[in-house]
């Protein structure tokens, strides 16, 4: 489960974050998580939760919000949302899909009690 490891590492940035701002109490965490990351968004959760406990993030909200994955036809030029990231333009059947979404894995924004 590497999502616990992945947890670990928000609340990492967190108390850097806290350090830094002189901040005693995080409410909220607001992640964006592309769907090409292999994070499983409830398992994080799950994780986060555990692993805060007793320190400045415990009782915190994560927001996740799901990015979806989205290309660019290379043959014809056209945008759209995948499904699968192995899968034809829908518009000409091309083979080869620049992905343009989907890959982000970054915290948005930390609220505080402060």
């Amino acid at each position: 489960m590497h999502e616990l490891s992945i947890a670990q590492g928000i609340l990492d940035i967190i108390r850097d974050e806290a350090e830094k701002n002189s901040i005693e109490r995080i409410s909220a965490v607001r992640l964006k998580l592309g769907k090409l990351t292999a994070v499983e968004p409830s398992s994080l959760s799950f994780c986060f939760e555990l692993i805060t406990k007793g320190t400045l993030a415990e009782g915190a909200r994560l927001e996740i919000e799901t990015v979806p994955i989205t290309g660019r036809c290379a043959q014809c030029g056209r945008e759209f949302t995948l499904e699968d990231p192995f899968c034809n333009c829908p518009v000409c059947q091309g083979l080869k899909i620049d992905i343009l979404t989907g890959r982000e894995f970054y915290i948005c924004e930390i609220e505080t009690d402060d």
